[in-house]
């Protein structure tokens, strides 16, 4: 299959379609781009969320009630099974 080639632009043309380029780039393109980061960055706040921080001091939080938990419950089963049966 033949390989198709867009013929070379006069000066005119290539200077017009650069500075058209330009405009686009700089211009709407940004422009869209701030007003999505901005949409974004509202419908985030809206939700219920936490910082990486946060997140991480509750998991050590949780991480030391369950190793506490475990002690407790090996020593209710220690109790447990030293109690006199009332039967």
């Amino acid at each position: 299959m033949p390989k198709f080639s867009m013929p070379e632009l006069p000066p005119v043309f290539a200077d017009l379609q650069k500075k058209v380029a330009d405009v686009m780039a700089s211009g709407p393109a940004a422009d869209v781009e701030k007003h999505m980061k901005q949409a974004l960055s509202v419908a985030l706040s809206k939700l219920d969320l936490v910082s990486r921080e946060e997140f991480e001091q509750q998991q050590l939080a949780l991480a030391r009630a369950q190793a506490q938990l475990k002690t407790l419950e090996a020593r209710l089963a220690e109790l447990q099974s030293a109690e006199p049966s009332k039967t």
